[in-house]
């Protein structure tokens, strides 16, 4: 009789040699569609735009998550006549997960040459190999060091592991999350430390992109040093390699009733699932 243990250890070795059996795809189909979403939303506006690339069930942080499609159905037509304000956007960071079925890019956004942040859009393939997005979210993440329009785009290396589906992909990475969360009350910092690598990336308000391990206290510095994390959705490739989640995140200052909200991006490595993303919104202004 073969022990329960020893035949999820066989199948997840299986579904890691099935993965490397062929080529891991490249982030470029979601770089050119994330170009082309920002060059519709150039062209045609952010309604017409945001509806056209949105899932069905793509949210937005508004200020909490909400149904994309039904904020923009609600949204008055904009007047398209010159001169106009245009909201502009291009990638700079992209990754996806070995199934080619799910990824994610980010880098600057602005309003004409006027930067404002960074941008973090999910990308999901639909059965009918159209790609939509599934969360579009922004942080005021200084964007004043960053390469213009037409930079190269730099890729997440393809993940080396799996998971036997999707849904145990999930329930590890909510394991996880929570044991950040149960830190993170306490000392925000100290909560990520067992997850992350020298390319894990933290994106926060008012200071630029961690990139490295030397960007990370500048980053962190400017979250709250307590935050109380609360889990509210995400998804996974059919890979079981890379996983999004997204939640709540109160802090000292959100004693009124006002809540941040956090994105991350999870890649099943060979030493096991690592934070490669994550964004922090914080509460809204009053």
């Amino acid at each position: 009789m073969i022990r329960l243990p020893f035949a999820t250890a066989a199948l997840s070795f299986l579904v890691v040699a099935a993965c490397g059996s062929r080529p891991a795809p490249t982030p470029d189909p979601i770089v050119d569609v994330e170009r082309a979403f920002a060059a519709d939303g150039y062209q045609n506006g952010v309604k017409k735009s945001f509806l056209a690339f949105a899932a069905a069930d793509g949210i937005i942080f508004n200020p909490g998550p909400v149904n994309a499609q039904e904020v923009f159905e609600a949204t008055p037509d904009e007047d398209l006549a010159e001169p106009r304000a245009h909201l502009v956007w291009w990638p700079l960071y992209a990754g996806i997960a070995r199934s080619g079925d799910l990824g994610f890019t980010t880098g600057p956004y602005a309003v004409d040459d006027n930067r404002r942040g960074h941008y973090f859009t999910v990308w999901k393939k639909q059965p009918d190999g159209e790609w939509k997005w599934l969360l579009d979210a922004g942080v005021g993440a200084d964007a004043s060091g960053e390469g213009g329009q037409g930079s190269p785009v730099s890729f997440l290396p393809a993940s080396a592991g799996g998971s036997p589906s999707p849904a145990a992909a999930l329930a590890s990475v909510a394991a996880l999350e929570q044991r950040i969360a149960a830190r993170a009350q306490s000392d925000l910092k100290s909560a990520y430390g067992d997850f992350l690598e020298a390319d894990s990336r933290f994106h926060s308000a008012g200071a630029p992109p961690a990139k490295t391990i030397e960007d990370r206290d500048t980053a962190l510095d400017a979250r709250p040093s307590t935050i109380e994390f609360r889990a509210l959705g995400g998804g996974a490739s059919e890979a079981g390699d890379l996983v999004w989640t997204y939640g709540e995140g109160r802090t000292d200052a959100a004693a009124t009733g006002q809540t941040g909200y956090y994105v991350r991006i999870w890649q099943n490595r060979r030493a096991g699932w690592r934070l490669v993303f994550d964004e922090f919104l914080p509460p809204p202004a009053e």
